[in-house]
């Protein structure tokens, strides 16, 4: 037996003196309000109406059972009202700066038919991180290394023109002799990847092919480095995704393989998990994983 229902037939029938009347104000058929009532006498070993041909009238157990079902009624009424708010209340979600405007509106309307209201808060994976840790956010998805992570992104370097080739090597930046007095070309790296587990790798392989210090260079800002790339022979590291957004040739890099790392950061563990398993297709499209990659669980 339902006992939230059958209070909601009884409250509904005493007040109206009558099972017909009753079923219709509780929008049930008089069958079912006679049905769940009989249960609830049932139940409670003792009858709660005086029936006859022409009226209903409450027993004295009737009578005093009646404020009690009121109160299971008013607080069932209650607690649906609190769902239903608390179902529509923003999950604020920190999320890469890199991610494009279409994509995370697809992951906001996805959510939304699995009652979780997305809100994302674009921020770099220092800020995503802290923001989860200072419980100013629900979730973030923070930066970590690809070994292991949710969400996997490959990275390689992306520039103006199309070489052709199949990848693209770090020592082809090397200067030769007659280039000794030419602008070096450079490897730019965007905020999103300036974390030890990127940064530093490409750092190192440059020290190794003999690159100058200055020709793998930390950018401050996305458009920024993107505006050198565009306006010169210099390559930007990034996701082939982003490549394809700013019109430029992405290859992946021949001497290291490079990819950003993603997972999620919550206070609970309940909101890890939804994350995780509720959406974990539209997160990695708006982050920039292949669509032949997938998912690891």
């Amino acid at each position: 037996m339902d006992l939230v229902r059958a209070c909601e037939a009884f409250v509904a029938v005493s007040g109206h003196g009558s099972f017909t009347v009753g079923a219709a104000a509780a929008r049930i058929p008089q069958s079912v309000a006679s049905r769940r009532i009989a249960a609830l006498e049932q139940h409670f070993g003792a009858r709660l109406f005086e029936r006859s041909s022409r009226s209903v009238l409450l027993t004295p157990f009737g009578r005093d059972m009646l404020p009690s079902a009121r109160r299971l009624v008013e607080l069932a009424e209650t607690l649906a009202h609190d769902a239903e708010r608390a179902k529509l209340r923003p999950f604020r979600l920190a999320v890469p700066v890199v991610c494009a405007a279409r994509p995370l509106a697809l992951l906001v309307a996805e959510a939304r038919r699995h009652d979780l209201h997305l809100e994302p808060h674009p921020a770099g994976p220092g800020e995503r991180a802290e923001l989860a840790r200072a419980l100013e956010v629900r979730s973030a998805l923070v930066a970590v290394p690809p070994t292991g992570s949710t969400w996997r992104v490959p990275l390689g370097l992306a520039g103006r023109d199309d070489a052709g080739a199949t990848a693209v090597y770090l020592e082809t930046l090397r200067a030769g002799r007659a280039d000794r007095g030419a602008r070096r070309r450079r490897a730019w790296i965007q905020p999103e990847d300036d974390v030890p587990h990127v940064r530093d790798r490409l750092t190192r392989l440059a020290d190794t092919v003999g690159l100058q210090p200055a020709q793998v260079t930390v950018s401050t800002a996305l458009v920024d480095a993107a505006a050198e790339v565009l306006d010169s022979t210099d390559l930007l590291l990034c996701s082939r995704s982003q490549a394809d957004d700013l019109g430029l040739h992405w290859r992946p890099l021949g001497e290291l393989d490079l990819a950003r790392g993603y997972d999620v950061a919550a206070a609970s563990r309940e909101d890890a998990h939804r994350i995780r398993t509720l959406l974990p297709a539209a997160i990695g499209r708006c982050l920039g994983v292949p669509d032949s990659a997938g998912v690891r669980a």
